[in-house]
């Protein structure tokens, strides 16, 4: 099975780091830092087993943070155990809500955008739904295949 490992930028990486770590009780295991400018060049990071990568920009290399830009495209997905708890310290650590935590056809979730432009959505997956039963759910909204 192939990994596929996030790398973020943000405008201040070492900022991100602290947040993650208070938010989603992240384990920083890498940093490397150029001693001239305090820049972080490479970062990563672990949240419940999920690795991340992190820097700050790098405009030299077209690396560019949400700030920069206006805001990011991609959601990461982060599926946790406690859905309600993760998402209520990530929120209390600075993090502003999306959509709220609710139940739905794929689990339970909430989506949230931490400081830095990051957008989270935190699921806690339904184990045993089938395709059946969510196309049950959603009705002819949408196809599921």
């Amino acid at each position: 099975m192939a990994t596929l490992t996030p790398y973020l930028c943000a405008m201040d990486a070492a900022a991100a780091l602290d947040f993650y770590t208070r938010a989603f009780g992240a384990e920083e295991t890498v940093r490397w830092t150029d001693p001239a400018t305090g820049a972080i060049g490479h970062a990563e990071f672990v949240v419940d087993g999920a690795r991340v990568m992190i820097a700050d920009e790098w405009p030299d290399g077209g690396v560019y943070s949400p700030t920069t830009i206006g805001r990011t495209p991609v959601s990461l997905v982060l599926e946790v155990e406690d859905v309600d708890a993760f998402f209520d310290r990530a929120v209390a650590a600075g993090a502003t809500v999306e959509r709220p935590v609710e139940a739905a056809a794929h689990g339970r979730g909430g989506w949230l955008v931490d400081p830095f432009g990051h957008r989270w959505h935190i699921a806690g997956a339904e184990p045993g739904t089938s395709k059946t039963e969510l196309q049950d759910v959603v009705g002819d909204e949408y196809v599921i295949s």
